[in-house]
């Protein structure tokens, strides 16, 4: 059975690009797997600096997992911070780590250049932060979006290095990419992101669910006039939770023309409402019983520590440290 690692920031709201870009692929992916999943909460520390927020995104990230499927019993759960191998391995890579290397990465540059993020030390460090959460565990396969594949790259990249330096230690993981559902529009057309605030959050109250939905970006064609499903964010994002034949109907509803984007919307939303109806009634369950979910992430960490403890150990054998 082959082992998959991957990590979502505790850095706001769930929202559906979450579900259907990492978590959706988490949960069926448990079923034939080993399965290692983290809330990623020290990258979230370069963007979340309001420490009531972060303890609030870190439980709200766990109750969506489970709420949305994740078995605590099949997969490893557990929080990135409570396991201070990842900082310390994180050092030991950096210290071998051509500043170069970091300097390419798309994420970087992209602060930059947009000014979106804060362009501090840990968001330059952040592809070694990330290959230290790899490479602890020594999966497989690592889920992760089109726009992450790079750093998969970075952290086969390092993993050589090391390997090459202090001998064999690490296998290098593969990227795991589902083509077809690589980015998730967001109701302005770009990535779906808590930082263009172009969400549509899974867990949100039913009004600003319902706000947010009819909120999404369309074109100027008349009611009467035929429309493009190609260039529908809202059939885009209805594909994506429908099933074939309910595709099919919709996609036949535009080009007959007729049809406004407003029952369009209607209709996504219905969608939406439908396909959560049990993970949402869940996650508010899970309010009135936090413990569940705190003792789920103690047992995910007790059991994430003894394999990481063991990989450090063995890297700092290799670099002499011990």
């Amino acid at each position: 059975m082959k082992r998959i690692l991957s990590g979502v920031q505790p850095s706001g709201q769930i929202h559906l690009g979450n579900y259907l870009g990492a978590i959706r692929k988490h949960i069926e992916m448990q079923k034939n797997h080993e399965c290692y999943l983290f809330i990623a909460d020290l990258h979230a520390l370069t963007t979340v600096r309001d420490p009531k927020q972060m303890q609030e995104n870190i439980l709200n990230l766990a109750k969506a997992y489970i709420a949305l499927g994740l078995d605590t019993k099949k997969t490893v759960f557990f929080q990135q911070s409570a396991i201070a191998e990842h900082s310390e391995l994180c050092w030991i890579l950096d210290s071998l780590t051509p500043m170069g290397l970091l300097e390419r990465a798309h994420a970087w540059k992209d602060a930059k250049a947009k000014g979106t993020k804060e362009a501090t030390v840990g968001l330059f460090n952040y592809p070694v932060l990330q290959a230290a959460d790899i490479l602890l565990y020594k999966p497989d396969l690592v889920p992760v979006g089109q726009d992450q594949k790079q750093h998969i790259e970075m952290t086969r990249d390092i993993a050589i290095k090391f390997n090459q330096t202090y001998g064999e230690t690490f296998h290098l993981p593969e990227p795991h990419i589902e083509k077809e559902v690589a980015t998730i529009p967001g109701t302005d057309g770009q990535k779906m992101s808590k930082s263009y605030g172009n969400t549509i959050d899974i867990f949100a109250d039913d009004k600003t669910l319902k706000k947010q939905v009819m909120g999404i970006q369309t074109d100027s064609t008349p009611l009467e006039k035929p429309k493009d499903t190609k260039k529908c964010i809202v059939f885009n994002l209805y594909s994506l939770l429908a099933t074939p034949a309910e595709t099919t109907s919709l996609s036949k509803k535009y080009k007959k023309g007729g049809f406004g984007y407003g029952d369009a919307k209607k209709l996504l939303l219905e969608k939406i409402l439908d396909h959560f109806g049990e993970a949402r009634k869940t996650f508010f369950e899970l309010d009135k019983s936090p413990k569940i979910v705190q003792n789920a992430l103690l047992q995910g960490n007790k059991k994430a520590k003894a394999l990481a403890e063991k990989t450090l150990e063995e890297v700092k054998k290799k670099a002499g440290l011990i």
